[in-house]
């Protein structure tokens, strides 16, 4: 008998020590009391209380909780009423705190929560609320964390996740948006119309300075060669006149070809004649040498009176010749007339100067 009580007391006694074996898990923690107090705070391992005594008030998981809270209505500064959702990102630094320090820990957060973004909005225009929302993380974060030290709470980070305006307004803001990309599409064409006007004129004025600095090469190279050229012909003529110098040419052959030269310039289309000085002795000297030697011609002298001189209209003159072309007629007629006449009287000199020997 007294063996079967001794099986049961060491039975009761490993069930005893085996209902009081705590192994706590990695990033949790046990909150223990002994009779009604606080004793201890259970980090991650085994662990083993005290039966009857300690008891396990809370197991508290330490990891980053997120908390996505409903929206919440808020007022701003000029009286536009929207909704605004927040996400609140914590964890438990201090787990006795976090046990002791409030009752409801996590509704504590979210009316903590909407206290604040009512608050810091409340400070705020509508298009400060739209754009500014690291502004307004940064400040719900340092209240909240301030707030929530005495919890055993770090909250870590707090997002802004939703600004539902009211309808009217967001059909403003859909306006004014549009407005807003009319206006920068307006501004770039007109920076675009601008940069391609400029890139233009620059580039005609590329192209004009390329085209002036290329005629006034080709200039250059023009003068450069009519200077050449024209060096090249006076140095041809003053090698001829040299040679002609050294050569120590007879008078007689500067004489015929003189007369040369002015059968090229009397060619027939030359309106005036040009005789050398010294001909008319030339001429007189030969006479009298004809004379002494019995040679020449005989050429009886015409008595008969000159020849008229058609003075009649030019044929190639008509009713539309302009006024220059009729004097060029006139003139040639003239012309003609008194060669004609000079060549006669200087026949008629011949004559007499040079008669025939029988």
């Amino acid at each position: 008998m007294s063996q079967i009580i001794g099986i049961v007391i060491l039975i009761i006694a490993l069930a005893l020590v085996v209902s009081n074996v705590r192994i706590v898990p990695q990033a949790h923690a046990n909150v223990i009391e002994r009779l009604g107090r606080y004793k201890a705070t259970w980090d991650a391992g085994l662990h083993l209380k005290v039966p009857f005594i300690e008891r396990v008030v809370k197991n508290i998981s330490l990891k980053e909780q997120v908390f996505d809270f409903p929206p919440q209505p808020v007022i701003t500064k000029d009286n536009v009423t929207m909704q605004i959702d927040s996400v609140v990102f914590c964890k438990v630094f201090d787990p006795q705190l976090y046990t002791y320090g409030v009752e409801n820990p996590l509704a504590g957060l979210q009316n903590l929560s909407a206290t604040t973004l009512r608050s810091i909005i409340g400070e705020m225009e509508l298009d400060a609320t739209l754009t500014s929302r690291e502004q307004i993380n940064a400040k719900m974060q340092a209240v909240l964390d301030e707030a929530t030290d005495a919890w055993g709470i770090k909250v870590t980070r707090v997002e802004i996740k939703n600004i539902q305006p009211p309808r009217e307004i967001e059909e403003v803001m859909t306006k004014q948006m549009r407005a807003e990309r009319e206006r920068r599409q307006t501004v770039l064409e007109a920076q675009a119309h601008q940069e391609a006007v400029v890139s233009r004129a620059e580039g005609d004025k590329k192209a004009k300075i390329l085209a002036a600095e290329a005629e006034k090469e080709a200039q250059i190279a023009l003068a450069e060669g009519r200077a050449k050229s024209i060096e090249l012909v006076y140095e041809a003529e003053a090698a001829g006149v040299k040679m002609l110098n050294e050569s120590k040419v007879s008078e007689g052959v500067l004489k015929l070809k003189g007369l040369e030269a002015l059968k090229d310039v009397a060619d027939g289309r030359a309106t005036k004649i040009f005789m050398p000085s010294d001909i008319s002795s030339t001429i007189a000297n030969l006479g009298l040498a004809g004379e002494a030697l019995g040679i020449g011609d005989y050429m009886p002298v015409d008595k008969a009176p000159n020849p008229n001189v058609d003075t009649t209209a030019d044929p190639c003159i008509h009713p539309d010749t302009g006024k220059g072309g009729i004097e060029a007629s006139v003139t040639t007629r003239s012309i003609n007339h008194e060669v004609t006449t000079k060549s006669a009287s200087e026949a008629a000199k011949t004559d007499i100067r040079s008669p025939r020997l029988k």
